[in-house]
């Protein structure tokens, strides 16, 4: 079994922007790309797992979103890390619009994402870690038995949890 490192998206790995999908728009949360190097190293796999509502209100696309994460990941490797997945849920269940106003069972604190990258990845729970900075993520790791953490967005030093 594998190890994972779960990290919401925006607010966690990247500054949070209104609905971000703009690539000139991206901006790593400073010492992000430092941490996911190293848990690279230490042998975990690291997986996004990210609410969309944008795609769900109208305000942009499931390719713009998977054209942002393309782009995440080709900045990650030139600085020699990786992300080995990205799982967003494109949905909302009152503000969504067409097929994507939905009750779904991805949308955090929902744990379809977190559900389909354990069995995607052979996880192992007990040897994993969640990072969030809303609680529906922290609510949706601590429901699959991840130890999950809450991050304030500004900075994440490595440094303060035991790897």
């Amino acid at each position: 079994m594998n190890k994972a490192i779960f990290l919401d998206r925006d607010g966690t790995l990247n500054v949070e922007k209104n609905y971000l999908y703009k690539i000139d728009e991206f901006e790593f949360i400073p010492g992000m790309p430092e941490a996911i190097k190293k848990w690279n190293e230490l042998g975990y796999k690291v997986i996004i797992v990210t609410n969309q509502a944008g795609v769900a209100r109208g305000y942009y696309t499931e390719e713009d979103v998977e054209n942002l994460h393309t782009f995440i990941n080709d900045l990650l490797i030139k600085s020699g890390a990786h992300i080995d997945a990205f799982y967003y849920c494109p949905h909302h269940p009152t503000h969504g619009i067409g097929k994507y106003k939905v009750e779904c069972s991805c949308r955090k604190p929902k744990t379809g994402m977190l559900e389909q990258a354990i069995l995607d990845f052979d996880i192992n729970v007990a040897q994993s870690y969640l990072f969030g900075d809303h609680d529906s993520d922290i609510e949706a790791g601590e429901k699959m038995k991840i130890r999950s953490y809450k991050v304030d967005g500004d900075l994440f030093n490595i440094e303060r949890y035991k790897f």
